[in-house]
């Protein structure tokens, strides 16, 4: 098997662990700071492949950009209060989640 396919199979592997889910499901995850909000212009799947392989540059880069971020007070509060559902995946410790 290629370079090329193990890729597509672990981003794969990731796509089928996304869900939707409720935020209120995910407060004790937000509560413990590892509730990370994706911003909607990326792919949630590439954002969760690139931290399940380490990739750190791509990560850092971002985080600078504010692309991605801990979930936020205000977010978390106004996700709550609106009852919001979020497309959530788990690369741990972090959940990942995108609106």
């Amino acid at each position: 098997m290629n370079e090329s396919n193990c890729v597509d199979i672990a981003r794969e592997k990731v796509n089928l662990e996304t869900s939707k889910i409720a935020w209120q499901e995910l407060q004790r995850f937000f509560a413990s700071g590892t509730a990370v909000f994706v911003a909607s212009p990326l792919d949630l799947v590439d954002v969760a492949y690139q931290f399940s392989i380490d990739n750190k540059e791509q990560v850092a880069q971002w985080l600078q950009n504010n692309q991605i971020a801990l979930v936020s007070d205000q977010q978390a509060l106004e996700w709550l209060e609106a009852d919001s559902e979020v497309w959530a995946v788990v690369v741990k410790p972090w959940i990942l989640v995108q609106k």
